[in-house]
C-alpha cells in the first residue's frame, strides 16, 4: 500500500504517540477515507484502483486514459521506447492497440475456372514486306528498334494503307499506335503536291489524356524524322493558350490534340480550319466516352464535317463498348472491323457473337495475375510490405500502385517519401533505422500542373525502377517500359477498367505481373472477373508480411539481453505492428498530415488508408466517418 500511494499528496505534518506501526496504520486509514471520500467509489473498488496505477498515471500530467476493449491512447509521437509500469518490459509508443483483432474473416476464394482469351502479340511478318517507304522502314527498324509486326499491326496497316475506314480492337499493349502512325505517315509524305506547313492539318489525332497526346506525339515524331516537311504538333489543356495559337498560326500538318482543348480552340481560334483533313483517327475511343467527351466529339466531327466530308477514319480501342459502336455507326462509312482476339464480324450471325464479345478481355500471355484479402487495418502496412518485397529484395522491378483519388495519391505519397524513401545523409530518429536503400517514389494524377505532369511521366519512363503512384490518369494507352509490377491499391469499378490498368505491364510480349488489393468483403469481385473470361490466382497476406522478417529495422525491441521467444506468426505481427507505428507517428507529427489522413478517407470513396490511421483518437474526436461498401 505504501507503494500504491507514493505518488499522492502528502497529508498535512501531524504527531502520533505509540508503536510505530499504530502511526502507520492511522496514517494509512486517514489516506483511505480521503479518497473514498473524494471518488465515491466502494473501499474494494478504489483500493484495487489505486494499486493498479503507477507513479506517472497518477500524476497531475496525466495523458492516457483507460477504457475497456481495443482502445486508441493519445500518446504524442516519441522517438524512443516507453517502459510499462512493472519496468519488466518494453513496448513501442503504438496508438492502435492493435492491427490483428476485431478484423473480419478472410473468407476463401472460390472462383471458376475459366478459359482465358489470350491474343498473340507478335506475327512472323516483318515490316520489309509492307509496301512503305525504304527510309519510314529504316526508321522502324532503326530509330524504334522493330523489325517484326504485332498481330494488330499485320491486319490494320495493310486495310488503312487502302484507304478503308477501319474500327480496331486489340489488347493494351499489342501496338495500336503505330497500327495507324505508320498509314498515316506513309500516304501524307507519297502526295504529289509536297505538304506546305502553312497549309493546316492532314491528319487528326484525338486521344483521352494529356500523357497519351505526349507520347503519340513523341512516337509520330520519330517517324518523320526522314520527312522533315511534315510538321507534327499537340494541344492539351494545362499549356499556355497564347503559345498553342502561335503554333496553329504558323501551321500544323499532324494535330494530336485532347477534345476538351480542341473545342477550346475551335471555338475561339480563327486560325484553326480542317478544310484538308485526309484522317480523322480516335485513339482509346472507349475512354474518351467514359470521360465524358461525347459533346466534345459531336462538335469536333461538325467542324470537320462542315469543311472536309471525304477522308479516312479510324476508331481504336481494346474494349468494345456501345457507346464505341454507337461513335462508329456515327463518324465510320462501311468499316472494316479488325479484331486479333477473334474475327466476330466474319461469322454467320455477328449480333449474338457480339455479345459474347463484348463480356471477355484478351489478356497478354506473359502476363500473371493476383489478388490478396486485407482487412482494412492492415491495408496500409501490407501495401508497404509488398513495395519493400518487390523494390528492395528483388532486383530490376518497376511498379505502379493505382488509387481511386488525387487525395489517396497525395497523402499516400508524402508518407511513402518521409519514411520509405531514402534521405541523403544519416537517418533521422523518425526515419526507418535502414532507411538506407535507393527507393524511389513518384506521384501523377489530374491535379498536378502539367508541367510537373509531363515531368514525372518523362522521368518514370526512361527509369529502369522506382513506383509510380497515379490515379487512372496512367490508365490508358501510355507504354511506359519495363514496367514489372501493377498494383490495384483501390478496387477498379468494372472489369473494363481492371484491363487497362494491368495493360500497363507484359507489353509488346515482355513479361508482367498485377496485384489486385481487395477487402473480405469485395471478395465477390474476383468471381465478376471470372465471368468476363479473367483468372486471378490468390496470394495470402501472410506471405506479403512476412517480408518483414528480413529487416531487423522492423524488429521489436527488447531490453537488454532478452530474447523473443515469439514464434513466425507473432514475430511477423510485431514488425506489421512496428511499421504501423512509424507511419502513425509521421502522421501525429503534424495537422497538415492528419488533415490529408482525413481527406484522404473521406475523398478516396472507402477504406483506402486503413482504418488503423484514421480512427486515431485525434482523428474519431473531430470527423465522423460513415463506412460505405465499395462499388
Amino acid at each position: 500500500m505504501a507503494t500504491a500511494c507514493s505518488s499522492l499528496p502528502d497529508p498535512p505534518p501531524r504527531t502520533y504517540f505509540g508503536c510505530p506501526q499504530a502511526q502507520t496504520r492511522r496514517q494509512a486509514a486517514a489516506t483511505k477515507r480521503k479518497h473514498q471520500v473524494s471518488s465515491g467509489a466502494p473501499p474494494t473498488k478504489r483500493r484495487n484502483e489505486i494499486a493498479s496505477l503507477s507513479a506517472k498515471e497518477t500524476s497531475d500530467k496525466e495523458t492516457a486514459r483507460t477504457f475497456k476493449g481495443n482502445v486508441h491512447k493519445t500518446f504524442p509521437p516519441k522517438k524512443s521506447w516507453d517502459s510499462t509500469g512493472n519496468g519488466r518490459q518494453e513496448k513501442p509508443c503504438i496508438k492502435t492497440s492493435s492491427l490483428f483483432k476485431n478484423n473480419p474473416e478472410i473468407p476463401e476464394l472460390h472462383r471458376a475456372v475459366v478459359k482465358q482469351a489470350r491474343e498473340q502479340v507478335f506475327s512472323p511478318e516483318a515490316f520489309q514486306e509492307l509496301d512503305l517507304h525504304p527510309h519510314l522502314i529504316s526508321t522502324i527498324n532503326t530509330v524504334l528498334k522493330m523489325s517484326s509486326m504485332t498481330s494488330v499491326q499485320k491486319q490494320s496497316i495493310p486495310v488503312l494503307l487502302e484507304g478503308k475506314d477501319a474500327l480496331v480492337r486489340s489488347q493494351t499493349g499489342s501496338g495500336k499506335t503505330l497500327a495507324y502512325c505508320i498509314p498515316v505517315v506513309q500516304s501524307l509524305q507519297a502526295l504529289t503536291s509536297k505538304i506546305q506547313r502553312s497549309d493546316g492539318p492532314y491528319a487528326l489525332i484525338l486521344v483521352p489524356t494529356r500523357e497519351l497526346a505526349l507520347q503519340s506525339f513523341d512516337t509520330v515524331q520519330k517517324l518523320l524524322k526522314p520527312f522533315t516537311w511534315i510538321v507534327p504538333g499537340v494541344l492539351m489543356g494545362g499549356e499556355k493558350r497564347k503559345s498553342e495559337k502561335a503554333r496553329i498560326r504558323k501551321g500544323i500538318n499532324i494535330l494530336i490534340s485532347t477534345p476538351g482543348r480542341l473545342v477550346d480552340h475551335i471555338r475561339s481560334t480563327k486560325n484553326i480550319h480542317f478544310s484538308r483533313i485526309r484522317w480523322l483517327v480516335v485513339d482509346e475511343a472507349d475512354r474518351i466516352l467514359d470521360l465524358g467527351f461525347e459533346k466534345d466529339i459531336t462538335v469536333i466531327l461538325n467542324a470537320v464535317n462542315a469543311e472536309c466530308q471525304k477522308r479516312q477514319n479510324v476508331l481504336l480501342s481494346a474494349t468494345l463498348t456501345e457507346g464505341v459502336t454507337r461513335l462508329a455507326d456515327i463518324s465510320l462509312q462501311n468499316p472494316v472491323s479488325i479484331s486479333v482476339l477473334d474475327q466476330i464480324w466474319e461469322q454467320p450471325n455477328p449480333k449474338e457473337d457480339t455479345s459474347t464479345h463484348l463480356d471477355s478481355f484478351a489478356i497478354p500471355e506473359s502476363l500473371d495475375q493476383h489478388v490478396v484479402l486485407v482487412p482494412s487495418k492492415l491495408r496500409l502496412v501490407c501495401l508497404a510490405a509488398f513495395i519493400l518485397q518487390k523494390c528492395k529484395f528483388e532486383k530490376a522491378q518497376k511498379m505502379i500502385v493505382f488509387f481511386s483519388s488525387c487525395e489517396l495519391v497525395e497523402f499516400h505519397y508524402t508518407v511513402f517519401v518521409h519514411t520509405l524513401s531514402c534521405r541523403s545523409g544519416a537517418p533521422t530518429s523518425e526515419q526507418l533505422p535502414s532507411a538506407s536503400w535507393p527507393l524511389k517514389f513518384l506521384r501523377l494524377h489530374g491535379n498536378m500542373e502539367q508541367e510537373e505532369r509531363t515531368s514525372v511521366f518523362y522521368e518514370f519512363s526512361h527509369s529502369r525502377t522506382g513506383v509510380l503512384l497515379c490515379t487512372d490518369v496512367a490508365a490508358r494507352g501510355l507504354d511506359l517500359p519495363q514496367v514489372t509490377w501493377i498494383v490495384q491499391y483501390s478496387a477498379p469499378s468494372s472489369p473494363a477498367e481492371y484491363i487497362h490498368r494491368i495493360g500497363r505491364t507484359a507489353r509488346i510480349g515482355c513479361h508482367g505481373s498485377s496485384l489486385l488489393i481487395l477487402a473480405p468483403s469485395e471478395a465477390e469481385y474476383v468471381n465478376s472477373l471470372s465471368s468476363h473470361k479473367i483468372n486471378v490466382s490468390e496470394i495470402k497476406m501472410e506471405d506479403i508480411l512476412a517480408v518483414l522478417t528480413k529487416d531487423d529495422c522492423f524488429k521489436r525491441r527488447q531490453r537488454g539481453a532478452q530474447k523473443s521467444h515469439a514464434t513466425d506468426s507473432q514475430e511477423i505481427r510485431e514488425r506489421a505492428t512496428v511499421l504501423q507505428t512509424v507511419f502513425e507517428d509521421y502522421v501525429h507529427s503534424s495537422e497538415r498530415m492528419v488533415s490529408w489522413a482525413k481527406k484522404g478517407l473521406t475523398l478516396g470513396g472507402r477504406p483506402g488508408i486503413g482504418t488503423s490511421l484514421c480512427s486515431l483518437k485525434s482523428c474519431s474526436q473531430n470527423t465522423q466517418v460513415v463506412w460505405r461498401p465499395a462499388a
